[in-house]
């Protein structure tokens, strides 16, 4: 549950810094249907995709892992 808690800080973390993904989408599916907006589309799929995996990536990176030097007890 602790890894779950740490993935949705680093997720909300990486909408509010990649916020323009989500906005290009929600533009993008409320204007009408236009060709010249479909780089909305991409890029705003492209920015919220790679968000999403480097908050995965964070997460997993920051996982607890036992220290190598640590000194064992006699």
């Amino acid at each position: 549950m602790e890894t779950f808690k740490r993935y949705l800080v680093f997720q909300g973390m990486m909408f509010v810094f990649g916020i323009v993904g989500p906005i290009f989408l929600i533009g993008y599916f409320v204007s009408d249907p236009d060709p010249s907006l479909k780089w909305m589309y991409w890029w705003g799929l492209f920015i919220t995709f790679f968000d999403i995996l480097l908050a995965l990536r964070l997460t997993k990176g920051t996982d607890a892992q036992p220290v190598a030097n640590k000194r064992k007890s006699p």
